[in-house]
């Protein structure tokens, strides 16, 4: 396998992986508990984990790796437009997201559970909230596999 697509592979694995770390470390360490577009954004993150996981057991590797890049640009693509939303570019969804406990009282996990709004910006950096950054990094991610993997095709 040439070193591009190595690289490539190990980018598919480790961009989505650490940003689902990031994300839960925001929810379970400091209460930022996702909206419903933010969980939309972290399923092709989950779909790029495996795929990228699958690339280093089963042929064709590009396959594989090519899949795992379009997960996560998927994910940067969600997160565009749930930044859009958030900064009031463009109407999102109407509903709101509430995350619940696992107390095995439904009801009770249901009223006790934070209602986080998909339009209010939670944090941000430089003005940049955690969507805006998804989309900046999971799209220059996805990017940097696809020109590896051309690259490393054109050997």
């Amino acid at each position: 396998m040439a070193d591009g697509e190595k690289l490539a592979q190990r980018l598919a694995l480790a961009i989505p992986a650490l940003l689902l770390a990031g994300a839960y470390i925001s929810e379970y360490g400091f209460g930022l508990f996702p909206c419903e577009m933010c969980w939309w954004q972290r399923w092709p993150h989950f779909a790029a984990v495996a795929l990228a996981i699958i690339s280093f057991v089963a042929a064709p590797r590009r396959l594989w790796i090519a899949l795992a890049g379009f997960a996560i640009l998927a994910s940067g693509l969600i997160g565009g437009y749930h930044a859009g939303v958030e900064y009031g570019w463009w109407e999102g969804i109407t509903t709101c997201a509430a995350a619940t406990g696992g107390s095995g009282d439904a009801l009770a996990d249901i009223f006790a559970a934070p209602i986080v709004r998909c339009d209010e910006v939670q944090w941000s950096l430089f003005g940049i909230s955690l969507a805006g950054f998804n989309f900046l990094v999971s799209t220059a991610a996805a990017i940097a596999i696809f020109a590896l993997l051309r690259k490393a095709r054109a050997k």
